[in-house]
């Protein structure tokens, strides 16, 4: 009788997800490759929880403010609460990483200039599209850990 018992699966109480089954959809957040991949992920399914997980605590974004002509920043939380606001707004949202035109650094740390296009559908007749290049700076801890975005200098002209 024991044995039937542990031998059974419930399939209304599956297995608690391990998260190292992905089905191919999450990158290997200890590459560089892994850490677009998850960024493409997140903005295509809108996702703000694998989104905040590739920011460092201390993450800076930056971008020009054309009208003032100056660059403006803000830090994590800001940013946060401004991509969870557009996850919400937009009805689609797909995100192409392009060819990456500079990319230096180390096993720790690494610059990378890419272009990128975002297309955002707010409706149908609500739609814009962004080409540019983001500069992003990656850290980690050691070889063993996972990277993180240090910060993101937005350099698209839109």
């Amino acid at each position: 009788m024991l044995f039937l018992v542990t031998s059974c699966n419930n399939p209304f109480a599956p297995a608690l997800n391990s998260g190292t089954n992905n089905h191919g959809f999450l990158g290997d957040k200890t590459t560089v490759d892994g850490i677009f991949q998850n960024w493409k992920y997140a903005y295509q399914f809108k996702d703000s929880v694998v989104y905040g997980n590739l920011l460092e605590d201390n993450f800076i974004f930056t971008y020009k403010n054309n009208d003032k002509g100056i660059d403006q920043s803000w830090n994590r939380e800001q940013e946060m609460l401004t991509t969870y606001r557009l996850f919400t707004a937009a009805q689609n949202m797909d995100l192409v990483w392009n060819e990456s035109v500079i990319s230096y650094g180390d096993t720790t740390f690494r610059e990378i200039s890419r272009g990128f296009s975002l297309r955002v559908v707010f409706s149908p007749s609500d739609i814009i599209q962004i080409q540019g290049r983001a500069t992003i700076e990656l850290t980690r801890l050691n070889t063993f850990s996972i990277w993180k975005i240090k910060s993101w200098r937005d350099e698209s002209n839109f």
